[in-house]
Order: structure tokens, then sequence, then C-alpha cells
């Protein structure tokens, strides 16, 4: 099975988005493209940011969209979210610039679906956002360059999420630090949701990825013409 991303229903920010980073937002279950994007407010300037619709109907009464179907809450097969995450990098392809630096957040299955992309493409997303989310289980192929390469990943859940299973949440923890520089928090007492300051932390995480992919771009630039 294939899917698909409507690239139509991309929301993107409103300034220019030519020669910044890239920032995409990946909703939960039963959310849309919307949900996400009334985050930008709280992100830094100086990037572009695109809310993405997930590929798939949840089945009906539930609304919104899906990355990928729900068995139980502690599923073990991947291959959803695998399938998800294949699909945001070809849209990916499509609508950003190769040499842009390219960070994913996502919330709960969004959350899955980014860490899976990374674990795809680790040449092509430089950082991750997962919140109350987690990894996959099961090995794939890359794993071994995540190990070496470490990049940033930021991990934030609450204390009383009683979405993602402690099986899930176990995972995770020990998964992330074998493959990636992380940092994140528990925030007490908070559900499966995102606080205040959870976005206040997500800001400070952003706004050195920002940094960092303006840095590595001027080194770029004074290697090309014109300085």
């Amino acid at each position: 099975m294939t899917v698909s991303i409507d690239s139509t229903a991309t929301l993107w920010s409103p300034e220019p988005r030519e020669g910044k980073p890239l920032l995409v937002l990946l909703h939960g279950y039963g959310a849309d493209e919307n949900d996400l994007f009334g985050l930008v407010p709280y992100l830094p300037e100086g990037i572009a940011v695109a809310a993405v619709a997930a590929p798939l109907t949840p089945p009906w009464p539930m609304p919104g969209r899906s990355w990928y179907a729900i068995d139980s809450l502690d599923t073990r097969d991947a291959t959803g979210i695998t399938t998800a995450a294949d699909a945001l990098l070809a849209w990916l392809g499509e609508v950003a610039d190769p040499s842009a630096s390219v960070a994913l957040l996502g919330f709960s299955q969004g959350a899955a679906v980014s860490l899976q992309a990374l674990r795809l493409a680790p040449e092509r997303i430089d950082a991750v956002v997962a919140l109350s989310g987690y990894a996959a289980v099961g090995g794939m192929p890359l794993d071994a360059t995540l190990r070496e390469t470490r990049p940033p990943v930021f991990w934030g859940r609450g204390s009383h999420d009683d979405v993602i299973s402690d099986t899930l949440v176990a995972h995770t923890a020990q998964w992330l630090p074998e493959h990636s520089e992380l940092s994140g928090r528990v925030y007490p007492g908070l559900t499966h949701s995102i606080s205040e300051q959870e976005l206040a932390d997500v800001g400070v995480f952003l706004t050195k990825w920002r940094d960092a992919a303006a840095s590595a771009a001027h080194g770029d630039s004074g290697t090309g013409e014109g300085g």
C-alpha cells in the first residue's frame, strides 16, 4: 500500500520562504493541517513553516485525518508508520529546496512519522521535535548512520499521558539516546497535549536549529560567487 500527501491542503506561513530553513508540522490522529498551524506565533522567526495534512481518513465517526491505522495503542507494526514517512519524504522532495535545512515537528502520530522519516532519510532531516509520540519498534537500515551522526531530537511528553503505552515510552526512552543528540522533558501533570512550558522549550530547541542552519548556509555562501 502506498499513500500520498495532498500538497494543495498544505498550509504555509505567509512570509516568503526562499532561503529559509523549513519546519514541517505533522498533526496527530483525528486532527488536520489546521491543528498545529496555530503554533506558528510561538515558533522562532526567520523560518518557513508548512503544516501538512495526513493522507488517511480515520474510521467513521472520527473526524480529521490520520497518518496510519491504529490497531491498538500498543502496536508494534511499523509498516503504516514507514508508509506515511515515505509519503512525507516524497512530498518534501516536491515542495522543498533540496539545499534547505529541514526540521520536523510532530504530535502523537505525527511524532512517530517524523522520527521514522529521520530514520529513512537522515541526510535530509536535520532535526526532529517529537511531542507526545514514540519511535517505531523494529530496526531500520540506516539506524547505524544515526548512531554516528546523532541528529538533534527534542522529545517532550506529559507525565499523565495515558494514550502512548508504557511499553512504547520505554522503547523510545532507550532508542532515542542511542540514535540522536537527545534533549527533552517530561512535564508533570500534562496529559496527551502540549503546554506553554513545552512550547517555550521547543522554541529554544528550534532556535538552535535555525541558527545552525544559518551558520551552515553562510559558510557555504562564502565559497560561492559573491561571498
